[in-house]
Order: structure tokens, then sequence, then C-alpha cells
């Protein structure tokens, strides 16, 4: 035992949700070893559903290729099922480092009552920022990310299709960009209301601004693709950043895609993005996501909160097509 470090004694149970077939979850029981050195222990007080990835998941709909690159931090165990997913919860750390003990911190973790990271995987969640909206860390990430694979960011026309909270997130820190006139497209006018929460603009597919210098795709439906095409403008970068699992997206190259010189980047969250690459780790990309969380208007993309219990049965309707939940919060006992 290191000195100023809390170790408890013996073993515990803990809960973990596990994906076990399709369209099915269960609770299930495992143990919590002594604590080992270099770790901490976190009993968990909210966590976040990533709804796009976790119903692909659910599903039994991914790729045997992606095996690998898929498995989240401390996942348990293997594709497609039964499988311990997720990677957004909120807890008190009970044990471990003085410094940390009796903290609130952000883990890339599956959704489970009490579990063990190493201390470097565990990040102080700010003063200004409420545990319950730091569940949205993970997101944050992937969108920040996103706008570092954009750089340079325009300052003009923006657009963002698929108002989702990767997408809403996305959106939202580009309209940081001094002279950015962002707008956030969805199917579902609804959205508006999240659009202007976040201080964006707002349309429908059939209303969208045309001529933008960046169109970011996030709405997992090539539907959505044809769409961030049909609106870039002359020389625009297209940043996709949906994931289609198996699925097999047609994309329509043709037309005017060739003439105006157009540009499909992706992004993808696994890697930090090349401009930043250099200077910037995994874990100070992650601090520097939970520290954009300080502002209340994000609350808006949280759902409320589930009880950890009762997810079993009500992941059907959380993860369906037609749920149109956002970040669903999950509270544990």
């Amino acid at each position: 035992m290191l000195q100023g470090e809390r170790v408890p004694r013996g073993e515990l149970t803990a809960e973990a949700l596990w994906y076990v077939g399709p369209g099915r979850a269960e609770i299930r029981q495992e143990r919590v070893g002594p604590l080992a050195a270099g770790m901490v222990r976190v009993r968990a007080r909210y966590g976040g559903i990533s709804r796009g990835t976790e119903a692909l998941i659910a599903a039994g709909k991914v790729p045997s290729s992606e095996y690998l690159r898929m498995r989240s931090p401390c996942m348990g165990g293997s594709f497609p099922f039964p499988v311990k997913h997720g990677y957004s919860t909120v807890g008190r750390v009970e044990a471990g480092p003085d410094r940390l003990v009796g903290r609130d911190v952000f883990a890339l973790h599956p959704h489970q009552t009490v579990f063990d990271v190493p201390v470097d995987a565990a990040l102080a969640v700010p003063r200004d920022v409420p545990i319950s909206r730091a569940v949205l860390a993970a997101n944050m990430e992937t969108a920040l990310n996103a706008t570092w694979d954009a750089d340079p960011l325009p300052s003009g026309p923006i657009a963002v299709v698929g108002a989702g909270v990767v997408g809403a997130l996305v959106g939202f820190l580009c309209a940081q960009e001094r002279g950015a006139q962002v707008t956030l497209i969805d199917i579902n006018p609804g959205r508006a209301e999240l659009a202007r929460a976040l201080g964006l603009n707002f349309a429908t597919p059939d209303d969208a601004p045309v001529d933008c210098e960046l169109v970011v795709h996030a709405s997992a439906d090539p539907r959505g693709l044809a769409t961030a095409l049909d609106i870039a403008g002359d020389e625009a970068t297209i940043l996709e950043m949906s994931w289609y699992g198996m699925g097999s997206v047609p994309v329509p190259l043709g037309g005017a895609f060739h003439s105006r010189r157009l540009k499909v980047v992706s992004s993808q969250v696994g890697k930090v993005a090349p401009s930043r690459r250099a200077t910037t780790s995994h874990r100070q990309r992650l601090q520097q996501a939970i520290e954009l969380l300080a502002d209340a208007r994000l609350d808006a993309l949280l759902m409320p909160a589930v009880p950890f219990y009762e997810l079993p049965e009500r992941l059907p309707n959380i993860l369906g097509p037609k749920s149109g939940a956002l970040c669903q919060l999950i509270a544990y006992p």
C-alpha cells in the first residue's frame, strides 16, 4: 500500500448491464476483487447511454472486422454476445489516492454499480460541471475531435446534418468560431427547440442552407449524407461522422460532385485528430471535453434519468429507431 492511499479490504459484489442477445439485456452480478496498486474504486452515480453505438451493439450489428477496434475501455465479454459495453459513467471515488477519494470522476467504463479503473483513467469532474451533465464527456470528446478534423474551422456557413447528441455538440462547438453561421439540420422539426437552446439555427432538409463551407454529417442515414453533399459549396469539406455498422451505404457521387471539387473526410474518435496528435494525448483531449461541459445550455441534451435496475426492460424503447431520445441518463442507487 502506498503512502496517502486508502485500500478497501476483501472483495465486493457489483452489478453490471450485459447485452446478451439481439434486443436483450440483463443485469449480472460480478466480483470486484481487492483494489490493486495504481487503481481507484468508483461507485457509480450517473451514466449515459450512447444511443447510436449501443443500438448497433444491442442489435448484434457490429461487423466482425471491427470487433477489436470497437472494444471500449474495461469492456467485458466479446462481440457479438454476451458483451458488457458502455463508456460514460460518473461516480465517486471510494478508495485510492487521497487526492481523489471523495471526488466525483468521469470514467470510460460500462454500465456498472461499482468498478475499479487505473488512476489515470479517472478524470476529476470540475466543480462547475454538474455530475449529471458530466456524462456527456465521451460525446463531447467525439465532437471536439471532429472540429479538430475539420481544422481550420471556416468562419462562414456551417451545417450539421443530424441533430443527435454528437451532431448537436459539433454544432455547439463550431458556433464558438468567430463569424461562424451554424445550422442544425434534421428531419424531425421538434429538434428546432434543441437548436434554439444551443444557440444554433435550425432547418429541415427541404429548407437547408446551400453553399456551406463545411458540412458535418452525423445522422447515420444515407439520406443525410446525400443532403450533406447537396448543400456543400464549391471545394467544401463533408465531414462524415456516421458509423453504419454492417450497413452498406450508397454515396451519390454523380452530378456536380467532381466539378465542385468536394471532399468527403471521415472523423472517428479512436485516434486524436492529426492536427493535434503531436501535442495532445487521449487523456488531455478528454480533459478538455469535460471542461467544455460547464455551459448550462448543454442540459438540453439530457433525458430524464432511468433507474439502473430498470434498464433491461426499458432499453428496447430507449434504443429503438422511434424513441427520439438524446442522451439517456442512468441513475444509480
